[in-house]
């Protein structure tokens, strides 16, 4: 079985393309490909490696007032269209991430919901909350399915496939796969037998 990867984009999407690479090569300079349209709140707040890859109409935000926000990304990472990324806090992804369209990872969250506190009752409209912040973690050479979404305090180990639509919403350990809405471990990855299990 052969490992080909053609790219047979019509004249507009090569134009859009083309466009796209002058506007990284002046922008994000370690980048490989950003395409446009993409908005990014607060840059300053965001590290990324070489071959930094990004589909269309994304959106990352680094808006921490109270808290220094940090977004971290490795190297070779490619963020599919659509993705929305909120770190606030602290998010870091590591290298050889892929991301399909419509990921969702957060590390901020309005109010507070894991006890009495005043700003989770349910008469509080969301947007007047507090926000709270629990810092996320995605290791390397992770596949995020379509639709995923990643809420904060949130930490996913190397090596592991995140389903399409799965709401991940405790840890998850390196080297397996998970699906589900929470987000369940459904098979690991045995070194020892070399094998999924």
């Amino acid at each position: 079985m052969s490992d080909e990867r053609s790219s047979n984009y019509g004249l507009g999407e090569i134009l859009t393309n083309g466009i796209a690479l002058i506007y990284t090569k002046l922008f994000w300079r370690k980048a490989r490909l950003i395409r446009l349209p993409i908005r990014v709140r607060g840059k300053q707040c965001m590290s990324y490696g070489t071959g930094f890859t990004v589909g269309y109409s994304c959106r990352i935000e680094m808006n921490g007032v109270k808290v220094k926000a940090k977004l971290t990304i490795g190297d070779n990472c490619v963020i599919g269209d659509y993705a929305h990324i909120v770190a606030n806090y602290k998010v870091v992804i590591g290298s050889g991430v892929l991301m399909a369209s419509r990921v969702f990872i957060t590390d901020t969250h309005h109010g507070n919901y894991s006890d009495k506190s005043v700003d989770s009752l349910p008469i509080v409209p969301p947007n007047k909350r507090p926000l709270h912040y629990k810092e996320v973690s995605i290791g390397n050479n992770v596949w995020l399915g379509e639709n995923v979404s990643i809420l904060p305090g949130v930490s996913i180990g190397d090596g592991c496939i995140i389903g399409a639509n799965a709401v991940v919403t405790k840890n998850i350990p390196k080297n397996s796969i998970a699906a589900g809405n929470p987000a369940k471990v459904i098979k690991r990855y045995d070194l020892k037998l070399d094998k999924w299990i």
